[in-house]
């Protein structure tokens, strides 16, 4: 408790229940497969039992279970994944802060998202659809009223909505070609659209499409049927038919309508700015056109996928065990971080930089790093938990021995000679914690406001936690 203040007696459920949800909004926080605070910014109980001491100005790090995917969009630069529990993440870039990666508070029960260039938009299991980010072109106004939805498409600033009558709603980009659905247009059972122009599959297996139609991409080719499903580039279009086979259409300087000769056995596709991807019925999945990115480059090994998805100069796919791998550009960390959810157990935040922490006790990090925060150190394993303060790192060895690397102006990356028995890890501003297995803490670094003063007869400890300048145990 801070001293002239009354104590407070919390519960450790209390606890956790009152200081998530605020600190949730200020900074990126820490998952685990065990659902318990073990790292850097967040931590449990305090001495004597129940009760909060606080010295010192808090980074609390979220737990929850491994991360299950049931769906995947991408947008331009940014990519959504819904989970398992109808809740959906956002990544990649959110320009100009219109936020398109920043899911809605409170949003949920979503089946099924796609991304336009600086929007999104999420269709939920009652068939209702929600929209966010940019709405410069009305793009986020979903009609009122609109209901029993069956599926979503996001354009450049548009948005397409399927009805499960088979009739096709659009908003955004007002008296547009974009959004000017062509007479007769009924008995719809798939959309897809992309840039500029929108495309509907009908349950005759024949394709209509509308908007721009510069390189011929929303003319469907004559004598197109038997067709199953569809997918929108930038200015160009796929169409997979029943018998496997894909046939490409519209702009085609880069290749991405020149399907693979061979190719077969597609159960599905999808399609980026100047590319195309198809997922056959092993689970592979098969790239062309432009690869300035190496967005048509396929992981190796990448199997078992389920659904795939294009965006600008990236690609996505989801697997049958619920990971994301991305592949291709990642200039604002649309697939960065994405692959690596199948795998990681902890991730910590920085400032500007990221860490994650690996099932197998690898650490990964990204961002910033002019201070060599993202730098990790060559050979570091066996990490329990990591922890990440302004500009620096610290993690966590199995045999309870810690260390820092990154920003050291303040010697917050020297730790203490002979520190042993560390159980677990937080870091501020630019001081550092830990916290022994005989309930004693240890702390390091600046200390302009005494935050490494740990006070006097704190024993016992159970958890820390560390604000910028200040410490919780």
């Amino acid at each position: 408790m801070k001293e002239g203040k009354a104590s407070t007696m919390f519960t450790l459920n209390e606890l956790i229940r009152r200081m998530v949800p605020h600190l949730f909004l200020q900074r990126l926080l820490v998952a685990t497969l065990s659902s318990q605070v073990i790292c850097a910014s967040t931590i449990l109980a305090s001495s004597p039992p129940g009760q909060v001491v606080e010295w010192g100005d808090v980074i609390m790090q979220y737990v929850e279970p491994r991360t299950i995917f049931t769906n995947i969009g991408a947008g331009f630069t940014h990519n959504l994944a819904v989970k398992s529990d109808g809740t959906v993440i956002g990544w990649g870039q959110n320009f100009n802060n219109y936020g398109p990666a920043i899911v809605p508070t409170g949003l949920s029960n979503v089946v099924a998202v796609d991304g336009g260039q600086y929007h999104s938009v999420a269709l939920k299991s009652d068939g209702t659809v929600i929209a966010w980010g940019r709405n410069n072109q009305n793009q986020t106004n979903v009609p009122p009223g609109l209901s029993n939805v069956v599926a979503v498409a996001a354009g450049v600033s548009f948005g397409v909505a399927l009805k499960s009558d088979g009739t096709v709603v659009t908003w955004g980009l007002p008296g547009s070609i974009q959004t000017t659905i062509p007479p007769g247009v009924t008995n719809v059972v798939a959309i897809a659209s992309r840039v500029n122009h929108t495309l509907a599959l009908k349950s005759d297996g024949t394709v209509v499409g509308w908007g721009f139609d510069t390189y011929g991409q929303a003319t469907a080719p004559p004598g197109l049927s038997n067709v199953i499903a569809i997918a929108a580039g930038n200015s160009h279009s796929l169409a997979l038919q029943s018998d496997g086979t894909v046939i490409g259409w519209g702009n085609n300087p880069n290749g991405q309508t020149n399907v693979p000769a061979g190719l077969s056995n597609v159960v599905s596709i999808a399609a980026g700015h100047s590319h195309s991807l198809a997922l056959k019925s092993d689970g592979t999945v098969v790239c062309w056109g432009r690869n300035n990115e190496g967005e048509t480059n396929v992981p190796p090994g990448l199997s078992n996928v389920v659904s795939i998805a294009g965006g600008l100069l990236h690609s996505l796919a989801l697997t049958s065990d619920g990971r994301v791998v991305g592949w291709g550009d990642n200039t604002y960390g649309q697939k960065t971080g994405s692959d690596a959810w199948s795998e990681i157990v902890g991730i910590a935040a920085g400032s500007y930089h990221v860490l994650e922490l690996k099932g197998d006790g690898g650490v990964v990090a990204w961002g910033a790093n002019a201070v060599g925060q993202a730098t990790v150190p060559t050979g570091l394993s066996k990490v329990l938990a990591i922890a990440a303060s302004a500009s620096n790192s610290v993690a966590l060895l199995s045999d309870g021995a810690v260390f820092a690397w990154g920003w050291n102006t303040f010697g917050q990356t020297n730790v203490p000679a002979g520190l042993s028995n560390a159980v677990a890890i937080a870091a501020g501003f630019a001081h550092v914690l830990a916290l022994t297995s005989n309930g004693t803490v240890v702390s390091w670094g600046d200390n302009t406001l005494g935050q490494t003063n740990v006070r006097v007869g704190v024993s016992n400890v159970v958890a820390i936690a560390a604000g910028y300048f200040h410490l919780l145990v």
